[in-house]
């Protein structure tokens, strides 16, 4: 909010200790922390208010937006009932993907096919391939 350092700060202390006086510094803290707390808390007290008149507004909007889906979807189906929710259909989630393998699964898979193909051709009689 305020960039102050301690530079600032000092030299606004000791301003304050020459144009106040030792004796008044104290009691001018004091009031000066009080009325400090009271604008925090007038100013968290607004935000509260926004807070909630905005959500109230876009609750508002939300229930508008909800109540002309429904008068649209009566209007294009005349026997549904008034006091039944309207069923939309959620959206539709794809599939999970196979696990992509490691490099360390990917090794052992292809030594396992490459063991089946060196059996599969010492069963047969033919010469390894190189």
């Amino acid at each position: 909010m305020f960039d102050i350092g301690w530079s600032e700060l000092l030299v606004i202390a000791v301003v304050a200790i020459v144009v106040v006086g030792p004796k008044e510094l104290p009691k001018l803290m004091r009031s000066f922390g009080f009325y400090a707390g009271k604008l925090r808390r007038a100013a968290a007290e607004f935000r509260r208010q926004f807070d909630d008149a905005m959500r109230e507004a876009e609750l508002e909007e939300v229930k508008h937006a909800i109540e002309s889906v429904r008068t649209e979807a009566r209007a294009l189906d005349d026997k549904a009932p008034l006091d039944r929710p309207l069923m939309v259909e959620g959206p539709k989630t794809p599939s999970p993907k196979p696990a992509a393998k490691t490099p360390r699964k990917r090794a052992a898979s292809k030594a396992k096919t490459e063991a089946k193909t060196a059996a599969k051709r010492a069963k047969s009689g033919a010469e390894p391939a190189r």
